[in-house]
């Protein structure tokens, strides 16, 4: 599926192929939350590197989070003049980068179910829903992105497709 997305204020506008646009992993770490998250939480989705094409790269600024470990590799471009988050790219998996489902201009489907993951930084005020459709994980699931949209058979093999 062709995503399309933008920032806030329209200075950098993107797309990239994925085979995984269900958004359905919320992320509650302390990197996630304070850069994208305001429920508490921020969704990235998965995409194909080699197709991402970007207007208004000069409009982009990027930077590394710091971990308990030391500065991730991880580089989060959001727009310099809006502050947008728009994507984060590492270089330990360069075929993938990862937009925040909140960048994203292009119709999502709605996924079957939420995983919520990274609670153990949750802050008090967030209220985590519960439920028959929510998983929930301290840290991170053993479950890749790719894992849980081939285990709900919502993995598209070409990126042309329409999701269910």
């Amino acid at each position: 599926m062709r995503l399309q997305g933008s920032c806030r204020c329209g200075a950098v506008c993107f797309e990239v192929d994925s085979s995984t646009p269900y958004p359905f992993m919320r992320c509650y770490c302390g990197i996630c939350r304070k850069t994208d998250g305001g429920g508490g939480y921020a969704i990235n989705i998965m995409g194909d590197f080699a197709t991402l094409k970007v207007e208004g790269e000069d409009a982009i600024s990027m930077f590394h989070a710091e971990t308990e470990e030391g500065v991730s590799p991880g580089e989060r471009r959001f727009c310099k003049h809006c502050g947008s988050a728009l994507w984060v790219y590492d270089p330990r998996w360069p075929e993938l980068v990862h937009p925040f489902a909140s960048a994203i201009d292009t119709p999502l489907p709605s996924p079957p179910e939420t995983v919520h993951i990274m609670l153990e930084f949750k802050p008090g005020w967030v209220e985590v829903p519960e439920g028959a459709n929510h998983r929930h994980y301290p840290g991170y699931p053993e479950q890749s992105i790719e894992d849980w949209h081939r285990a709900h058979g919502l993995l598209l093999n070409d990126p042309s497709e329409e999701p269910k």
